[in-house]
């Protein structure tokens, strides 16, 4: 049982960071309410932009696990270090695109 709770935890954290947004995601409320729906609307096309590599990292990492080549708390610890290093990208993607509108 316990086997499956982190690599579950894990995947949940992934998918907060790429579902679907709410009526204005985090990265976008910095931005005045004129430019906010544009912003939902670059972020949106960035998370589906990387959806592609943030699953195939999911599916290898899931496979060194079962592999034995990681334990749970480096499929853990592998998750967290990703899923900062994917968002702190789409941000700086975000701006750029931003400032260019």
């Amino acid at each position: 049982m316990t086997r499956w709770i982190i690599p579950c935890l894990a995947s949940a954290c992934l998918l907060c960071f790429v579902g679907p947004a709410a009526a204005v995601d985090p990265p976008c409320d910095a931005y005045p309410q004129a430019k906010q729906a544009r912003c939902v609307t670059i972020w949106k096309e960035l998370n589906k932009e990387d959806g592609q590599t943030i699953a195939q990292f999911g599916l290898d990492q899931q496979k060194r696990r079962e592999e034995g080549k990681i334990n749970a708390q480096q499929h853990l610890a592998e998750n967290m270090a990703f899923i900062k290093q994917s968002t702190d990208k789409r941000l700086t993607r975000l701006k750029e695109r931003m400032a260019a509108e």
